[in-house]
């Protein structure tokens, strides 16, 4: 019989054990050496994260996240269970990677209807995880390194992180508000664009603009000739637009959502970003799409099929039928885009009136699930810090969760930086709820009123 020659393997690494101190397999090693990528370099917080949870932990009443408390319509509901119980069993498996193809052909049908132009539903649509991939998508696909993003402000937070991690520049441009007359409450339509501002952030480094209308957080829808000055810029600069309407059946007042596609010169550079969750009340599902030429969209299919690739088919299923049955129903009083934003305005206005008679002074929005509150009046009860890095805006919204009970998001979280400060006296209220959330934030809003009048 043959023996091995010298000691063992064990008894080696157990020798080099017991003289180093340490074994070289141990599992205590750790690494050392730096492995975030740049790109994500100052993007690590998000408002969302932070105050979700304070609103778990605190809140009574939760209207600072964007998302109803109520169900989507019933036939929307309908359609899920038969996507999900029909004798169909492809509909829990892949489908096609860019849009279900019953989802892509409706939506081709309807927005061809709303831009007046035969849309090809293979190549001028693509469905997305949300309308944030789709968002994602864009910045992937067209901004390179150095690129200048042109973003308005107030902006949803996402805008800017995902310009830079695409190796973007973000460039501000405010919505500065003017004051009403006769001492009326100010709507969104009163935060207004200065045109040259605005055409000062153009420039040959300029590759795209973010329009968001209606406009979260302010609930601002803009007019045709803010949307003519936007499209004008684009033109002359040969600019992209990523334009962000996911809020475009929510509109209040008799107000018109126009599309900036159908302008003059704009359907060739525009990327048109859509919601399922926002259209049938159903955030969860997590179902968006662009609209666009196919120039532009290629270049999102690229993205798409390299990251998430495909998208649940079931809940593209469901609302390719919410979509079939809303073109049947256009403009008709039983649709459910006629009858949503009649209900979320009786919403709107029972909010508007609770602020108003506490002393909170709403700005009553034209559009969305938002509206944005004046808390000068309420300094008093969080006095200011000097100093403080922290927007005061912040601070309050946290200490009214902790103490009150009701939870919102500070209207700073939709600025960057170094712009948290100009406009750190609001906070932004979530409506799309049901009457009894409402009517539980009014009764909290009552006892604070009451506790200042007689401490």
């Amino acid at each position: 019989m043959l023996r091995r020659a010298g000691p063992s393997l064990r008894h080696f690494l157990l020798e080099r054990k017991n003289s180093a101190g340490y074994s070289s397999y141990s599992s205590e090693a750790k690494m050392s050496r730096p492995v975030q990528a740049r790109r994500l370099e100052g993007i690590d917080k998000n408002i969302w994260v932070e105050f979700v949870k304070l609103a778990a932990t605190y809140s009574t009443v939760n209207l600072g996240q964007g998302f109803p408390d109520f169900p989507p319509p019933d036939f929307l509901k309908e359609a899920f269970v038969r996507a999900l119980s029909g004798e169909n069993h492809m509909l829990h498996q892949y489908t096609r990677a860019f849009g279900h193809p019953p989802l892509v052909k409706i939506l081709a049908q309807f927005f061809g209807k709303l831009l007046g132009r035969d849309l090809d539903p293979m190549t001028n649509v693509m469905v997305t995880v949300g309308a944030y991939q789709a968002l994602f998508c864009c910045f992937q696909a067209f901004v390179d390194d150095g690129d200048e993003v042109i973003i308005i402000e107030p902006f949803f937070d996402c805008y800017e992180p995902m310009v830079k991690m695409a190796g973007g520049m973000p460039v501000f441009v405010p919505l500065r508000p003017k004051a009403p007359k006769d001492g009326k409450l100010m709507s969104s339509a009163d935060w207004q664009l200065d045109p040259a501002e605005l055409a000062s952030k153009f420039s040959d480094r300029t590759k795209a603009i973010v329009l968001n209308s209606p406009n979260n957080p302010l609930g601002k829808v803009f007019s045709r000739g803010e949307l003519e000055v936007i499209a004008d810029l684009c033109v002359k600069y040969d600019v992209l637009c990523i334009s962000d309407e996911v809020y475009e059946w929510l509109v209040y007042d008799g107000k018109e959502h126009i599309r900036i596609a159908s302008l003059q010169g704009m359907w060739d550079r525009t990327v048109i970003i859509g919601s399922a969750g926002k259209t049938f009340s159903a955030t969860g599902w997590k179902v968006g799409w662009t609209v666009g030429p196919n120039r532009l969209l290629q270049h999102l299919c690229t993205v798409h099929q390299n990251s998430v690739y495909h998208c649940a088919t079931a809940a593209q299923e469901a609302v390719a039928q919410g979509f079939q049955r809303e073109l049947k129903l256009y403009g008709k009083p039983e649709s459910y885009f006629v009858q949503l934003p009649k209900e979320l305005q009786q919403k709107r206005d029972w909010l508007v009136q609770s602020l108003d008679a506490v002393g909170m002074k709403p700005i009553i929005p034209e559009g969305t699930y938002f509206l944005v509150a004046d808390i000068s009046e309420f300094k008093s009860d969080v006095p200011d810090v000097p100093d403080s890095d922290e927007p005061y805006d912040s601070r309050f919204a946290k200490w009214m969760v902790k103490n009150k009970g009701l939870a919102a998001i500070p209207l700073s979280a939709f600025y960057c930086g170094a712009h948290k400060n100009n406009y750190n006296h609001f906070i932004r209220f979530c409506f799309a709820k049901e009457e009894a959330t409402l009517k539980a934030a009014n009764d909290i809003l009552q006892k604070w009123k009451r506790e200042k009048t007689n401490p």
